[in-house]
């Protein structure tokens, strides 16, 4: 893995933040913690944020309604979510969570939820006092987001056309990319983002997602950015397992 780097600033376009909305938090803690090392200091603020060594590396949150997907989410960075979201809506995508200030104040940034054309869900996050991971790209971190999509044609002039200087840019440093949905899961999956967390060894954490409650989707295959297998936690969010 390469060497982890506290970041500043994310350039628009560029993932800066996971979180997974999960019915039972606690149980949550549990799992995670074991898995990936993550701790949660009582004192943090919200609750929920995970830290691994001392550095925030992504958040659990509770449900609000029974009836929202448990999932995790990843949240693109932008310095104004009320153009991006604009933007959005513009390019063929929907909002279906206005930005919304987070924290008790409001200072640590604003968050909102979107779809792209094929109704593939992902958040935006406009930085305050919280600017997004401590780390990543590391064992234990977030590191690479995977968008399996239908129409391959159409999401990449969405996310051409939104986040293009991310995509393409001369600093250009991509942290997702796309595949056909039909590449790994079957043809009825709806088209969604899966979370890719760093792992030292994919397949020895397989066994520890099982004997945790978690469930394998996909057995470990090679990709392009290293080795990838696909489970669930054990209330049933998905996310991949990724060996560089």
């Amino acid at each position: 893995m390469a060497e982890s780097a506290v970041v500043a600033e994310f350039p628009e376009g560029v993932p800066c933040w996971v979180d997974a909305q999960l019915p039972d938090v606690e149980a949550g803690k549990r799992f995670y913690g074991e898995l990936f090392g993550w701790t949660f200091p009582e004192e943090s603020a919200p609750q929920g944020w995970a830290e691994l060594d001392g550095e925030t590396v992504a958040a659990l949150t509770p449900k609000l309604d029974g009836r929202m997907p448990t999932v995790w989410t990843v949240y693109f960075a932008t310095p104004d979510g009320e153009a991006l979201t604009r933007r959005i809506v513009a390019a063929g995508g929907a909002v279906i969570a206005v930005p919304t200030a987070v924290g008790a104040s409001g200072e640590l940034g604003t968050a909102a939820l979107a779809t792209d054309p094929e109704g593939a869900v992902f958040g935006l996050w406009q930085r305050g006092t919280h600017t997004g991971f401590a780390r990543h790209h590391e064992p234990g971190t977030f590191c690479w987001a995977e968008l399996y999509a239908r129409d391959t044609a159409t999401v990449d002039r969405f996310y051409g056309t939104l986040f293009h200087d991310a995509l393409f840019g001369p600093e250009a440093t991509p942290d997702f990319g796309r595949v056909p949905v039909t590449g790994v899961f079957p043809a009825e999956m709806p088209p969604h983002f899966l979370v890719h967390f760093g792992v030292e060894d994919c397949e020895a954490t397989l066994g520890t997602v099982n004997r945790l409650g978690g469930r394998v989707q996909v057995t470990p295959f090679d990709t392009s950015y290293g080795r990838v297998a696909v489970v669930t936690d054990n209330q049933g969010a998905s996310f991949a397992l990724l060996q560089r």
